[in-house]
Order: C-alpha cells, then structure tokens, then sequence
C-alpha cells in the first residue's frame, strides 16, 4: 500500500501564493506518476496538473498554467504544488494521487488511472 498526505492549503487572499506538498510513504521503490486533482463544492473532481517519475513531463489544467507549478523531490518522496495569483474559483479541496507504472515518463491526467489518493487539503482564496 501507499500512503498519501497532503498539507500546505489555507485561507489566502486574492492574488496570493499558496504551496501544497504531498508526501508519499510504503512501497517506495515503485515508480510512481502523481498528480494534483481538486474538488469545489457541488462540483466533480477536476485535474490540476501531473508530473512523470522522472519529473521530465508535466501537464497542466488550462485554468491553471502559467499560475501553478508541480514539481516532485523523489529523494524526500515529496511532490509539490507552487500556486501563484490564486483567484476564487481557485477554491477547492486538493488531493494528490499516484499510479505505479514501469515507465518513468509517462504522465496520467485521467483521475480514474490513479489508485492512491490523499485525504486533501482546503484551498479557500477569499476575495
């Protein structure tokens, strides 16, 4: 099994920067794609952004790229979530999740490929 948990969200105010990290343990020799996913309230889980093992290939939600940053420290088993300009509608809880895959540049963005996921984390942007 692994173990998913994120940390980092908050209350900001428009325009602010937020850092989510998620730290994953258990089964870490594996290669693991991870992504970030997000649900507001009364709304589906929608993808954010995913980053490959090798940290080589990324993709991102249109409504966050050129705001959010996701990068990954396989080291200290730690994938982040760099927020900048948060934006109300950026208001959400946010989960990361990972996959196992043989391959270390392979990027999932569909939710239903991960089968790890955190509890999240409350993002709340007040304007």
């Amino acid at each position: 099994q692994v173990q998913l948990v994120e940390s980092g969200g908050g209350l900001v105010q428009v325009g602010d920067s937020l850092k989510l990290s998620c730290v994953w343990s258990g089964r870490t020799f594996m290669n693991y794609a991870m992504g970030w996913f997000r649900q507001a309230p009364g709304k589906e889980r929608e993808f954010v952004a995913a980053i490959s093992w090798s940290t080589y290939h990324t993709r991102y939600a249109d409504s966050v790229d050129g705001r959010f940053t996701i990068s990954r420290d396989n080291t200290n088993f730690t994938m982040y979530l760099q927020m900048n300009g948060l934006k109300p509608e950026d208001t959400a809880v946010y989960y990361c999740a990972a996959r196992a895959l043989f391959s270390a540049d392979t990027v999932v963005v569909e939710a239903s490929e991960y089968r790890y996921w955190g509890q999240g984390t409350q993002v709340t942007v007040s304007s």
